[in-house]
């Protein structure tokens, strides 16, 4: 239930996707119980084989359970749709492995609370003298850099941590973001669909930790998992370089529209 009264993180829920995290989500509820009391928090358990959602039911939080493992685009649409049906004017995120600190979404969460933009992502990558660089495997990094380079023709600018986890949105962005995704990449499919939306989105400094368990969905068969969204971005590079080339307006593929993709004139950036 949303509580009344003039602080805005009042009506902020955060997200929590889980599959299988009975180990470790305990300590990031207690976390965000810590960091953020004033919001509301729920966890949507991805059809998880262990104790997930007991473990969180256990904190005292609310739990949305899928029927089976869909994935973290599933979670995440159907995080966000809960939002929506439920009134929030803010939603944010965290990843349930502990990479997230509560108290940097807080920092993300007050530039949209303010109306600063509509969509903030926490960035491990926007540079900043008072934050540690973060630090990645090579192979991470370079992949990260692909889905970049992907991002910058398919906007026209750069997004510097396109597959940040952590973010909050306002109620037009959540309306976006609740939609389905094409593929398992949703942080990156969200970023194009507000963009093309018309809407604003800041990238936050903020730092991370090491994943304390689980493994990075750029890894191994979940890989495979990526290329749908992958394909799309590259569709969608393309389509925008010929469009900023030829002033013409570009034209959706089908997985673009049932993603809920507009195809909007490309906005020209410096």
């Amino acid at each position: 239930m949303i509580p009344a009264g003039n602080d805005p993180l009042q009506r902020l829920l955060v997200l929590v996707p889980a599959w299988n995290e009975e180990h470790g989500i305990a300590v990031v509820l207690a976390e965000l119980a810590a960091e953020l009391p004033e919001a509301d928090v729920l966890v949507i358990d991805d059809g998880s084989d262990d104790r997930t959602a007991q473990v969180a039911e256990a904190a005292g939080v609310e739990v949305l359970r899928l029927d089976r493992h869909l994935g973290l685009g599933a979670a995440i649409s159907s995080g966000f749709s809960h939002a929506v049906a439920h009134g929030y004017t803010l939603c944010g995120r965290v990843d349930a492995d502990g990479q997230h600190p509560a108290a940097e979404l807080r920092r993300v969460a007050a530039g949209v609370a303010a109306g600063a933009c509509d969509l903030a992502v926490g960035s491990r990558f926007v540079a900043s003298h008072h934050r540690p660089p973060y630090r990645m495997p090579l192979w991470r990094m370079a992949a990260t850099s692909g889905v970049r380079t992907l991002m910058r023709g398919a906007l026209g600018r750069w997004i510097y941590d396109p597959l940040s986890g952590m973010c909050v949105a306002n109620a037009p962005a959540m309306q976006l973001l609740a939609r389905p995704y094409v593929g398992n990449l949703p942080e990156a499919e969200a970023l194009i669909r507000v963009d093309r939306a018309g809407l604003r989105v800041s990238e936050v400094p903020v730092t991370m930790r090491e994943r304390r368990r689980g493994d990075s969905k750029m890894t191994g068969g979940r890989l495979i998992t990526t290329l749908p969204t992958v394909a799309m971005l590259a569709r969608a590079c393309f389509r925008s370089l010929i469009g900023r080339r030829t002033g013409s307006r570009p034209v959706r593929s089908a997985a673009e529209a049932e993603a809920g993709m507009p195809a909007t004139e490309p906005i020209p950036r410096d």
